[in-house]
């Protein structure tokens, strides 16, 4: 019979299923998911091999350490053979931010960049008058890119994009007005009396001279100032020497604007076009990446990131590379051997990978998932070559990290160091406050203090104008933090306008009814406290739902003002019977209550006043008449001027826009009234 392989030793304590499945896995690359009890995602890794990556957490006593930890809640294991090792890079990241796993390093970014959009254009009608698909538009741009279009970034803020817009107001004279304001203008506005536009909307520039001021905007965002200065300059002298003085003052005054805007710029571009520089900063079990981005020679600033679960990630992390490490010296011992049987000793493993290396190597492969990667990157920290490699390959060009730079990105890189400590200094300090007031609100209310980072403030208000367009708002407070994505707000319906109390009631009643019962199947979890703004009243309604409910009392205050209702001064009221508490004007669990009341004010308000003005102008009413597209929408916009002229106008007046009949003006009429 044929000899057969040995069957490697897993041992005790899992599932014999799962260590089956460990001892089964293939020597292929891939991506591999460990899961807890509760179907939780553990962790998420690749590997050149996942049989040795895999069995090594399971074959080793790994004692009290975090990874020890983790092993003993895995349950189950999910595996994807990929075909390469970028394959699984992408694959590792694209799952880590999907999934949100408690042993790996985090970076979350709920903001899409902003970019710099330039609007296509089209060759002008012989004879026709000019419109805004002849002349490109320069705009501030968030969300998904189209072909038709042109984009420049992304760009670390907002600010940096309008930044960018203005400059080129100045210089190439570019409008930024929307089509519809373009294709109605009589005479130019007053950006062109100030020089920041050249009035293509009343044929004051020519379609092939605003071509070029284009084309010379786009060169400029790709670097290419000094070129354009060149040209114009030569431009210049030509009409200089035809005589042709308002031209070439004209491309005079053009220079100078380009001359001063290069000036002004506060670092000099050294060479490089496109490049980002990543420092990295780890302090008090927190870091801190700081991303600063040049494009076009420009630096156009900086955004600060905040990875979560460093601590936890840093063991599993190390016990990869150190993985990774031993199985590169196998193969290189065995290429030394020559493949004859000869085993040779390998070299002693390297030390592990700092902190902050992991960071970054962590930051650089979940960022520019969905970010372009610039063809350089100035680093803090050496960057894995296969990462570098694997980026390469996704993106179709090369990418190369620098450590280590000199003169110009030697400065850059000590800006973004700098801003990175700052950044995280920072944090830690509004952390620590955070957290002593979190501390400070738990021992005045006598709530749980074992865990102070579960510790869940759900507060609610009421908005509304003299009852119209009302709405409450739930804010939550979890982790020493606003979260706002847990945030709701809830249309109030079916009661007498400006009633607080029923919109209260009615607000409670929809946010516990379910979660009491799934709290009871053990489901979900309540707050630990439940805030109302308001005294007695509110309070009084509250216990009514809780009771209904059959929740507990003892999770309901009430934020009642003090006298004279200044700030400071307020008194927690509860549903339980409790005495009054005044926790003083310099109290800092006062000072948390205040915060956390005043977000659910400012989301309630905001959330109301939007709901006022959809109201009062009929919103999105014209969206929604069957018949009205995009084209017929603009068309009754255009001809009464907004919303409000076409709520005021009657169905005879609305029949008369192209494209509306007399049933689909009447149909409008109806819904605008």
């Amino acid at each position: 019979m044929p000899e057969q392989a040995p069957v490697e030793k897993l041992p005790a304590g899992h599932a014999p299923e799962l260590l089956a499945e460990v001892a089964a896995l293939p020597a292929l690359p891939g991506v591999y998911r460990y899961f807890d009890a509760n179907d939780g995602v553990l962790y998420v890794g690749k590997a050149r091999n996942l049989k040795k990556r895999v069995s090594n957490y399971f074959q080793k006593n790994h004692g009290g350490t975090r990874i020890g930890h983790m092993v003993t809640k895995i349950v189950r294991m999910e595996t994807t053979v990929v075909r390469s090792e970028a394959e699984a890079l992408l694959l590792e990241n694209n799952l880590i931010k999907t999934l949100n796993p408690k042993y790996n390093i985090l970076f979350r970014d709920d903001k899409s960049y902003p970019y710099l959009k330039l609007t296509g254009a089209r060759a002008p009608e012989e004879g026709a008058a000019p419109t805004g698909a002849v002349f490109p538009r320069i705009a501030y741009y968030r969300g998904a890119v189209e072909k038709k279009h042109r984009y420049f970034g992304p760009y670390p803020s907002a600010w940096a994009v309008k930044d960018t817009i203005l400059l080129l107001q100045k210089v190439f004279r570019l409008r930024t007005c929307e089509d519809t304001v373009f294709n109605n203008r009589t005479r130019p506005c007053l950006l062109y009396q100030i020089k920041r536009c050249s009035a293509p909307c009343v044929g004051h520039v020519s379609p092939e001279q605003y071509a070029l001021d284009t084309a010379n905007a786009e060169r400029f965002l790709q670097g290419q100032a000094q070129d354009i200065l060149t040209e114009l300059e030569k431009k210049m002298l030509a009409h200089a020497d035809k005589l042709e003085f308002e031209q070439a003052a004209e491309l005079r005054n053009q220079m100078s604007a380009l001359s001063k805007v290069l000036h002004q710029q506060s670092m000099e571009i050294g060479g490089d076009k496109d490049v980002d520089i990543l420092a990295v900063k780890v302090q008090g079990g927190k870091a801190c990446v700081n991303l600063a981005m040049v494009r076009g020679g420009r630096h156009l600033g900086d955004r600060a990131y905040f990875p979560s679960h460093v601590e936890n990630a840093t063991d599993v992390a190390a016990l990869d590379a150190e993985i990774d490490a031993d199985a590169k010296q196998a193969e290189a011992a065995q290429a030394e051997a020559g493949g004859e049987g000869v085993v040779a000793v390998p070299p002693p493993a390297p030390a592990g990978k700092s902190l902050e290396a992991l960071v970054l190597e962590a930051f650089i492969a979940q960022h520019y998932i969905d970010v372009p990667v610039p063809p350089t990157l100035v680093c803090s920290e050496p960057v894995d070559k296969e990462l570098m490699e694997a980026l390469t390959a996704q993106t179709g060009t090369k990418v190369t990290a620098i450590h280590q730079p000199r003169e110009q990105r030697r400065i850059w890189l000590e800006m973004a160091q700098k801003n990175a400590g700052l950044q995280l200094a920072r944090l830690l300090a509004e952390q620590g406050s955070q957290q002593a007031r979190t501390r400070a609100l738990a021992e005045a209310l006598d709530l749980p203090l074992d865990n102070l980072d579960t510790l869940r403030i759900e507060c609610f208000d009421i908005s509304h104008t003299a009852g119209e367009s009302t709405q409450a708002s739930c804010v939550v407070f979890q982790e020493h933090k606003m979260v706002n994505s847990e945030y709701r707000r809830y249309n109030i319906e079916g009661i007498t306008p400006g009633d607080d109390y029923a919109a209260m009631r009615q607000v409670l009643t929809r946010r516990y009814t379910r979660l009491a019962e799934a709290a009871r199947n053990g489901e979900a979890k309540l707050p630990d406290l439940v805030l109302v703004d308001g005294g007695k009243g509110q309070v009084s309604m509250a216990r009514e739902v809780f009771e209904e409910l059959g929740l507990d009392l003892g999770l309901i205050a009430g934020v009642e003002k003090g006298e004279g209702r200044k700030v400071g001064l307020e008194e927690l009221v509860f549903a339980d019977g409790r005495e009054k508490v005044y926790l003083g004007r310099d109290s800092a669990a006062l000072m948390l209550i205040a915060q956390i009341r005043d977000e659910a004010h400012r989301f309630a308000i905001t959330g109301m006043r939007a709901k006022r003005a959809k109201v009062r102008v009929g919103g999105s009413k014209l969206e929604d008449i069957a018949g009205i597209g995009p084209k017929r929408r603009a068309s009754l916009l255009q001809r009464f001027g907004g919303i409000r002229g076409i709520a005021s106008a009657s169905a005879e007046d609305i029949a008369t826009v192209d494209g509306i009949s007399k049933d689909l003006a009447e149909e409008i009429y109806r819904a605008l009234h």
